[in-house]
């Protein structure tokens, strides 16, 4: 069998690889060649979305995986366990009690990839850019909590928070703290296209067809310091239409490794060892699927309809119909694998109920059927998820209380029209920015949420979520995380759906494969190298 799988200890909540892949003698090509990695995420400027690598603006899985190469940030997060380390800084610490001063102290010598000196002045602009120019994407809000900014001297950076926050140190490891060069990046405007210039790993150059990018190569820094060891010369990451077109790329040997996002059925073939030159790795993953919500909009205004659709969806019969072992049911926002995790959604509604559904209903005075339209994007989450979305279709239809119909959008469109509020029910994806419950709570629920829904819970924006970032021990922030679920499960501005695992597949010498994705199901390329290993 070619599957390898990622025995995964918990630490603090989170799952972390301990087991690096193994392989034997693969496709035979030189050390010294590119290592190509395939991708089905697609990378398009448009005209509502002008500047999708830009750290100011990206805000989804695909960019951040560029960006996490090319554009260093103070701190990283480690393939392993543990909390961020510094990368661009020699060293960050929290300064005071409170949690509000943070201080860091940046590598001596850094440089961006033209030579220009990296300062502290540099993180200041960087930071305070992105702030200043509160993309509609929503990613500004993961540094919102910043006060001002202090530099001293030309190392030395020292954040003021608005109120304490230990999660700051993961923030800070997010592209959108991302270190730019302000002679490349104007301080008020978003730099259009797929231009990069940074301090990280990787010198970066995309081939442009049709506004989207084709292929993008990564060249090793030589000027790179910083936390990770890079090793490999260079990686082609190649765009492919969908997961069909990218499974065939690996078994002709014109990719050497495939990411997001595999097909079911590709997952399960690799799974039974029937590809001799293809290992499957898959690891505990903290991606999930969740129904949203446009709480103005009058189809899903009432809170009975939302309950109802909570209450009839089956998330059993959902996984084992479209994913089968690779995902499982989720009945909160907050992944089980995660520390404050609350299984909110099934101790308010229990097992599936048409009957106990048509009683909220009922009691609020709907009439049904209910008539509404499921969004879904055709081509960011994977191919299974049109078949995910008729499923869910099936069973709230087949209880007489809902007409629903269903519609697939292209990704470039349709988190444009989302963020606009053109949809009353859509399903989305969140692959954390960091491993902690606050990230799969503040970005949807908090002011500035990057969904840009119009719910608002006054206690949770005012008093949880505070009180949950004063604890440096994330396991004494139980008791307000709970208390954030349980209202998602009684006012259901969300519907989480399931979390599922993360995979990645790679011809036989290929090395390095077990940390190819992080935690977060961020790719981290530098970790990949040819020749055999034991």
């Amino acid at each position: 069998m070619n599957r390898k799988t990622l025995v995964l200890p918990a630490v603090v909540g989170l799952l972390t690889p301990v087991l690096a892949a193994c392989g034997g003698s693969g496709s035979g090509s030189s050390s010294n060649d590119a290592i190509v990695v395939g991708t089905t995420d697609q990378f398009t400027a448009t005209k509502d979305a002008p500047a999708p690598v830009d750290p100011a603006y990206s805000y989804d899985v695909g960019g951040w995986n560029i960006l996490r190469q090319t554009v260093q940030t103070l701190m990283s997060q480690p393939k392993g366990e543990g909390d961020p380390v510094p990368d661009a800084a020699e060293s960050c610490s929290f300064t005071d009690s409170l949690s509000e001063r943070y201080a860091c102290k940046l590598r001596d010598g850094l440089k961006f990839s033209n030579g220009d000196a990296v300062t502290a002045q540099d993180v200041k602009y960087s930071i305070e850019r992105a702030l200043r120019i509160k993309s509609d994407s929503g990613v500004f809000a993961l540094l919102s909590n910043i006060d001002t900014i202090e530099t001293q001297g030309d190392r030395e950076v020292i954040f003021h928070l608005k109120s304490a926050d230990a999660t700051f140190p993961y923030k800070l490891s997010t592209p959108v703290a991302g270190i730019v060069n302000p002679k490349d990046y104007e301080k008020d405007k978003l730099r259009d296209g797929f231009d990069i210039d940074g301090s990280g790993p990787y010198t970066f150059k995309a081939d442009v067809q049709n506004n989207s990018i084709v292929s993008a190569t990564f060249t090793k820094n030589p000027d790179y310091k910083g936390a990770v060891k890079v090793n490999n010369e260079q990686v082609v990451l190649r765009s492919y239409a969908d997961a069909d077109a990218m499974g065939k790329a690996i078994d002709k040997g014109d990719i050497d490794v495939m990411t997001r996002t595999m097909s079911p059925a590709q997952i399960n073939k690799l799974d039974t060892g029937a590809d001799s030159n293809v290992d499957l790795v898959d690891m505990a993953g903290l991606e999930i699927r969740y129904l949203g919500f446009n709480t103005n909009a009058p189809t899903v205004k009432s809170k009975a309809v939302r309950e109802a659709m909570a209450q009839i969806i089956d998330r059993a019969s959902l996984v084992a119909k479209v994913y089968g072992s690779q995902a499982e049911p989720l009945y909160s926002l907050v992944p089980a694998s995660i520390t404050g995790h609350s299984n909110s959604f099934f101790n308010k509604y229990g097992d599936p109920s048409v009957p106990k559904a048509r009683a909220l209903l009922t009691a609020a005075g709907i009439t049904t059927p209910v008539k509404l339209t499921m969004h879904y994007t055709t081509d960011h989450y994977g191919p299974a998820t049109k078949q995910e979305f008729e499923v869910l279709q099936k069973q709230l239809n087949s209880s007489g209380l809902f007409d629903v119909s269903i519609q697939g959008t292209a990704w470039s469109t349709y988190q444009t029209a989302e963020r606009k509020g053109a949809y009353d029910v859509y399903g989305m994806g969140w692959f954390p920015d960091f491993p902690d419950a606050d990230n799969f709570l503040a970005p949807f629920l908090d002011k500035d949420n990057f969904l840009k829904s119009p719910y608002v819970n006054n206690k949770i924006i005012k008093t949880l979520i505070p009180a949950s970032r004063r604890e440096a021990d994330r396991a004494s922030a139980t008791s307000s995380l709970t208390a954030i679920q349980d209202t998602v499960a009684d006012e259901v501005p969300v519907l989480p759906l399931w979390q599922g695992k993360e995979y990645v597949a790679a011809r036989t010498d290929v090395t390095g494969v077990a940390y190819a994705l992080n935690s977060s199901a961020s790719l981290q390329l530098w970790e990949l190298s040819r020749g055999s290993s034991s």
